[in-house]
């Protein structure tokens, strides 16, 4: 009786508190849910790293109903090839018309293999993509790893400086060609709120000295914004545009590595339902900075909540940003 009767009152606390949550999440959901807005994207070529699960995915789905050739960089293909089959049962269920480059409904999936802890693989990666793709209109560096324990990539990087940072940067910069010769095209880079918490110590970017995996996901975070401004500088004058979010706190698998004591499991959970965003909620600034019309021309701002926002100093420092590129493109073989 007395399990039952907690169990009772969890349940209307937890329906008690994402009422409330919903009160303050809801408006950003319904920002691009405008009627007549399903064709915006349409004839544009969309890369989204990690578009398997959660950001990503979220992501991948709504310029997909505005009609954007979606291609899904994932580690895991056969993972990637079962949420695409996902997205499409999903998209069609939504009442768009058939998925494709020629039906003039939802956009085109496009699933490839991308490992961002192998510089091997990116460079493979971007290969097909130059070799098969005439355009591309927005590139979204979303996947990331959270808080892992120490590991290194096939490169031997700090695995969460290494994905989240150095993987992308390659992948950036074997793309611009093409971006380039898109423009208007445009670059989204996510990142988190929690760069605030981290530094970069050029003596060491490897962590080798001392790992912290929470400090090591900051500096990761702060590196994708550092990067984003140093490549804002680097783009005036192509019509590229390059912007960097925080997604807020969101539910997705990306805290796969957090361990949460069993008996505190029950709470987080209530916890996490009444107050985090939901994946299609904190996607919500990647499709807005995708395909909003609004942000035009805009390029090197930080953005949440569909919203530009302002950044601690540390995250304009342009001497520490224009070195840690420099630095990254020896780490990276760009530069030997």
């Amino acid at each position: 009786m007395a399990v039952a009767t907690v169990a009772a009152l969890l349940a209307a606390l937890g329906g008690a508190l994402w009422l409330a949550a919903r009160r303050f999440v809801g408006p950003s959901v319904q920002r691009l849910h405008r009627g007549g807005d399903s064709g915006l994207m349409h004839g544009k070529t969309v890369l989204i790293t990690g578009a398997n699960s959660g950001l990503g995915r979220a992501t991948a789905a709504e310029l997909l109903r505005l009609g954007a050739r979606v291609i899904m960089g994932c580690r895991d293909r056969t993972r990637a090839e079962e949420a695409a089959g996902q997205l499409r049962s999903e998209i069609c269920q939504a009442g768009v018309p058939e998925l494709g480059p020629d039906s003039g409904g939802g956009g085109e999936l496009v699933v490839k293999e991308l490992d961002l802890a192998s510089l091997r693989s990116v460079r493979s990666f971007c290969q097909e993509v130059l070799q098969e793709e005439p355009r591309l209109d927005v590139l979204i560096n979303n996947a990331g790893i959270f808080q892992c324990p120490y590991m290194k990539t096939e490169d031997g990087f700090e695995m969460q400086f290494g994905v989240n940072h150095l993987g992308h940067f390659l992948l950036t910069n074997l793309l611009l060609g093409l971006l380039k010769s898109s423009a208007p095209s445009r670059i989204v880079v996510v990142s988190s709120k929690l760069y605030k918490y981290g530094d970069i110590n050029f003596e060491d970017l490897n962590s080798e000295q001392n790992y912290n995996k929470s400090f090591c996901y900051s500096r990761s975070k702060l590196a994708n914004i550092l990067f984003t401004r140093e490549l804002a500088r680097r783009l005036e004058g192509t019509n590229v545009t390059v912007n960097v979010l925080h997604p807020g706190v969101v539910r997705t698998n990306l805290g796969r590595h957090i361990h949460i004591p069993l008996l505190v499991k029950p709470l987080f959970n209530l916890v996490s339902w009444a107050f985090f965003k939901t994946p299609l909620e904190g996607a919500q600034t990647s499709i807005y900075l995708a395909s909003s019309p609004e942000v035009e021309g805009v390029s090197g701002k930080y953005f949440g909540d569909c919203k530009e926002e302002e950044l601690l100093p540390k995250a304009m420092d342009e001497s520490v940003a224009g070195k840690l590129w420099d630095v990254s493109e020896v780490m990276v073989g760009i530069l030997k």
